[in-house]
């Protein structure tokens, strides 16, 4: 069990929350979150937001019952959290870009404190979050409010590129990456729908040109190319 140290509101849905704990999270990885006993069932898969000395931060967007009733929790409230999980990002090489859209950009934050170069593009629908967040860090950041943020990226400009948001946008990513130079390194980070974490149950499998993979253990992030977006 994990005690809540602050559960704040930052936008219309989404939030932010701080849990206690003694973690060594990598870049890219996610917790299973549970704030509940009995119904719903399972836990909810969160990316690592930051981490500090005092424990791991989640940023979240309310979408069902589950992240409903995280977000109505409190500093003094338990979470029972699973985790780190997942492989997360790979190093970097040369010039990189960090590509999120919407709730995507939640483990984005973590990946650009600790690197030395980034360029940061953020992609929202209705109201921007987090900004002054993201600015503290001294990174290039370009923002977008209901336009389309890859359109801003000029993948032959980059060695490395990441992406997380919705599917229809690393379908587009994929897309971008097939008709660019073939200079960058492509990675997609999948929002699958998970049940166990641990890669037990099959409920996250993806397709990938050598088969199927469990995006909560081989993931969640691939190689833009390996995946089979429908």
């Amino acid at each position: 069990m994990s005690t809540i140290i602050s559960n704040r509101r930052v936008a219309k849905g989404i939030y932010v929350m701080h849990a206690e704990g003694r973690f060594e999270a990598k870049r890219g990885q996610f917790f299973m979150v549970r704030g509940w006993e009995g119904y719903p069932l399972l836990a909810r898969p969160l990316s690592v937001y930051d981490q500090d000395e005092y424990g791991v931060k989640f940023l979240y967007k309310v979408a069902g019952e589950g992240t409903q009733m995280l977000s109505r929790m409190s500093a003094g409230d338990s979470v029972t959290l699973l985790g780190p999980l997942g492989s997360g990002f790979p190093e970097a090489r040369g010039r990189t870009a960090l590509v999120g859209g919407g709730i995507g950009i939640a483990p984005l934050f973590y990946a650009a404190k600790h690197m030395e170069q980034a360029d940061l593009y953020l992609g929202f629908s209705e109201e921007v979050y987090e900004e002054q967040e993201f600015r503290s860090l001294g990174h290039r950041l370009e923002i977008d409010c209901g336009g389309i943020v890859l359109d801003r990226v000029n993948f032959d400009d980059y060695d490395t590129i990441f992406v997380c948001g919705p599917e229809p946008m690393l379908r587009a990513a994929q897309m971008k990456s097939v008709m660019s130079s073939g200079r960058a390194a492509v990675y997609v980070s999948l929002e699958n729908r998970m049940a166990c974490g641990i890669g037990a149950c099959l409920v996250c499998s993806v397709g990938c040109e050598n088969g199927r993979k469990k995006a909560c253990s081989d993931g969640p992030v691939f190689r833009a190319e390996e995946v089979v977006l429908a």
